[in-house]
């Protein structure tokens, strides 16, 4: 039997997971345009489009990792966008449970704390992705052009994941916007909202042997 579109979306975006162990061999830069050129048809507020995307080529991307992987350990958090101030109830539970999971793949144990301090910082090695995009948005369109943004991530990553290219979307990049400001010499106009490490998944590393748990609709669904 032939799979519908719609069968063909929920498989997609029920098989996509955050790729945190990527093979050394970079993608086809083709195969990136292609997957940027279908999320490009997402909608946004007054079809304002308000995404940019720097995308880095392997030896950028290494430069840029081992910057940063650097900076870190030194300098303070600071975001162009505020993150979140608490997690309470359910959020908190599913961050904790996502967070353990994690660890426990990789073998690093409640109470270690220098463990997963480690684990942490990998995200600013990208998780030894061999690609990077970076995506910014204007400071003038605030919370909308945010959550344009957001909905462009969203359908890159399922672009990408139809492609058989991992990826992990990674807000702590985020958190240290003025060095990546400089980096990139990003015009005052414009916010850092997150990275995207791009590569083909380690599919035998246990950090990629695990899936997050999703709500049931009707927990999140009020039908009136």
């Amino acid at each position: 039997m032939t799979e519908t579109d719609a069968e063909r979306l929920g498989r997609l975006l029920r098989s996509r997971y955050s790729c945190r162990a990527f093979a050394p061999r970079p993608v086809e830069p083709a195969l990136i345009d292609a997957a940027l050129a279908d999320a490009q048809h997402v909608a946004s507020w007054c079809n304002s489009q308000p995404w940019q995307v720097i995308a880095c080529g392997a030896p950028e991307t290494a430069r840029l990792a081992e910057a940063l992987y650097a900076h870190v350990a030194e300098a303070p958090h600071a975001s162009d966008i505020p993150f979140p101030t608490a997690y309470e109830g359910a959020y908190r539970d599913r961050r904790r449970r996502c967070g353990w999971q994690l660890y426990e793949a990789v073998g690093v144990q409640k109470g270690d704390r220098a463990a997963s301090a480690r684990q942490m910082r990998e995200n600013f090695r990208f998780f030894g992705a061999p690609q990077l995009l970076l995506i910014t948005t204007p400071v003038a369109l605030g919370t909308y052009g945010v959550l344009d943004c957001g909905a462009y991530v969203s359908a890159l990553l399922t672009a990408l994941t139809a492609r058989g290219i991992g990826s992990c979307a990674m807000a702590s990049i985020a958190g240290f916007a003025p060095f990546v400001r400089d980096w990139f010499d990003l015009a005052g106009d414009r916010d850092v909202l997150c990275g995207i490490a791009v590569g083909y998944p380690d599919a035998d590393h246990p950090a990629n042997g695990f899936r997050t748990e999703r709500a049931a609709p009707g927990e999140v669904v009020d039908w009136r």
